[in-house]
Formats: structure tokens, C-alpha cells, sequence
């Protein structure tokens, strides 16, 4: 049988029958295939390998008892917040580990305490939260039993004995900013001519009626307020003048004023 040969010179001018050309390659490819295989079953041990470690880094950083919140750091100036109460609002939260601990999560169960306005919580390695805490300061009394606080806003709390004199202000709860603006302005006024405002509501058909620490009440009605709080102011030196005790002063007129006395209350109240 005759040979063929390939018309390519290879290796110094030896030519290479094409059987051998074959041969070669599929040496090659076997040499390639095992480098393959090998290189594969390396990257899936590794992957594997990989995967493995997370998940036990995982159980280790989700363990409680393996890194556990050893400490709470609380800052802020506190008055009417106990570190009783801030111990039950975290009892849940502490059972976890310091990784898997939610911070919002601790945000927010310390700012659902009455007297809590903002939170701020952050993880200190290796244990410990550090909690910054500023609370509602409360400026008046609203709708009998509700606080607000110098924003203006609604927040309910328990009562506290050891908040001093507050004033009193009723209204709308959309009305509260607008209530206790109104009161700053009315009682600077007021003050600065010898009167103290202990309370101001604002009616659903937003009439004004205001009460001194005298017992004085002041109908102002819906307009020019400021106006009707001054003609009083210039008024009242004539009204105690009069051997009866003023009990209400009417000033929802353009120009004048009406009176009620308090002997006339009592017979009226009879």
C-alpha cells in the first residue's frame, strides 16, 4: 500500500504522514481533557470549600452564645427614662448575637418609649451597642391628657410629678402647632404687661378662649387676636377699679368689650 504524506515540512524538513498528525492531536486533546478535569473538580472543592466556611462563619455570627451583646452604652440626658425601661424594650433583642442584632430594630423599640423623641443605635466591636438617646421635652399640656413638645407636636406619656407648671392647650390635634405658636405670641404679649396665660384652646369652629392664672377667661373669637388681647391689656386698670371681682371678658366685639362678674357667675351657676 502506498503512503501519503502531508506537503507540510515539520520538524527540520521531515515530513509527517497524516496518521501521525492525528495521533499527535489526540494526545493533545487527551493531556487537555485531564487538565480540564482536574481543573474543574480544584475549582468545585474550592467552591465547595468556600461555601462550607460561610455557612459556619454564618451559624458563628448568628450564635448568641458565641459573640453575645455583652454591654448597652446609653447616652443623653435622661429624666424621665429608666434604664428599667430601657432593659425591657431591648429584652428581646439582647437574646441575639451582636451581628445578627437589627440596629433599626433596637431604633425602634426605644423610640416606641413614651418619653423617647430620637434614637441613635451603633455596634462598637466586640460587644457592645452604644446607644444615644434625646427625649421629649414637653412644653404644654394637650387635650387634658396628652403633652406637647416644643415642636409643637402630639406625644402621649404618662404624668409626671416632677414636671413643673405647664400650660394648658386644647384644640384640633391638625391645630396643635398652630395652638401653641399662637399661645407664645398671646402670652409674651400678656407677660410683659403683668399677666400670666395658664391656658388657650382653640375650638373645631377655631374660636380663641384664653384663661389667666387669675381665673380670668378671655373670649378672643376667630379674628385679629393680638388686637382683642391688647384692648384688654389697656382696659382691665378700669375694670379693677370696680368693687367686683372680674370673671370673664368677652372681647369678641369691634370696638368694645363685655364683662361678667364673678358674683353674677355664682348666681348664674345657681
Amino acid at each position: 500500500m502506498k503512503r501519503v504524506y502531508t506537503k507540510r515540512k515539520i520538524d527540520g524538513g521531515i515530513l509527517v504522514s497524516w496518521r501521525e498528525v492525528g495521533s499527535r492531536w489526540k494526545a493533545r486533546l487527551s493531556q487537555m481533557d485531564w487538565y480540564l478535569c482536574f481543573g474543574l473538580t480544584f475549582l468545585f472543592f474550592v467552591v465547595m470549600g468556600l461555601s462550607i466556611a460561610a455557612w459556619k462563619l454564618n451559624l458563628i455570627l448568628h450564635d448568641a452564645d458565641a459573640l453575645p451583646i455583652e454591654a448597652v452604652a446609653v447616652k443623653g440626658e435622661r429624666i424621665h427614662t429608666s434604664d428599667k425601661e430601657i432593659r425591657t424594650a431591648l429584652q428581646d433583642l439582647m437574646q441575639r448575637s451582636f451581628f445578627s442584632a437589627d440596629v433599626n430594630q433596637v431604633q425602634e423599640a426605644l423610640e416606641a418609649l413614651p418619653w423617647v423623641y430620637q434614637a441613635s443605635v451603633r455596634r462598637e466591636w466586640p460587644a457592645k451597642l452604644k446607644v444615644y438617646l434625646v427625649e421629649q421635652h414637653a412644653v404644654a399640656h394637650w387635650n387634658g391628657d396628652a403633652w406637647l413638645n416644643d415642636l409643637g407636636e402630639v406625644f402621649d406619656a404618662p404624668q409626671k410629678e416632677d414636671i413643673g407648671p405647664l400650660p394648658r392647650l386644647a384644640g384640633p390635634e391638625a391645630e396643635s402647632q398652630i395652638v401653641l405658636t399662637t399661645y407664645r405670641q398671646v402670652s409674651e404679649l400678656l407677660k410683659i404687661n403683668g399677666f400670666d396665660l395658664e391656658g388657650l384652646s382653640l375650638s373645631p369652629r377655631h374660636a380663641w378662649h384664653g384663661v389667666l392664672d387669675s381665673g380670668i377667661m378671655l373670649e378672643l373669637g376667630r379674628e385679629d387676636k393680638m388686637a382683642r388681647i391688647q384692648r384688654f391689656i389697656n382696659v382691665y386698670p378700669t375694670l379693677i377699679k370696680q368693687e367686683k371681682e372680674v370673671a370673664k371678658v368677652d372681647l369678641r366685639y369691634d370696638t368694645g368689650l363685655a364683662v361678667g362678674w364673678v358674683n353674677a357667675q355664682k348666681r348664674a351657676s345657681k
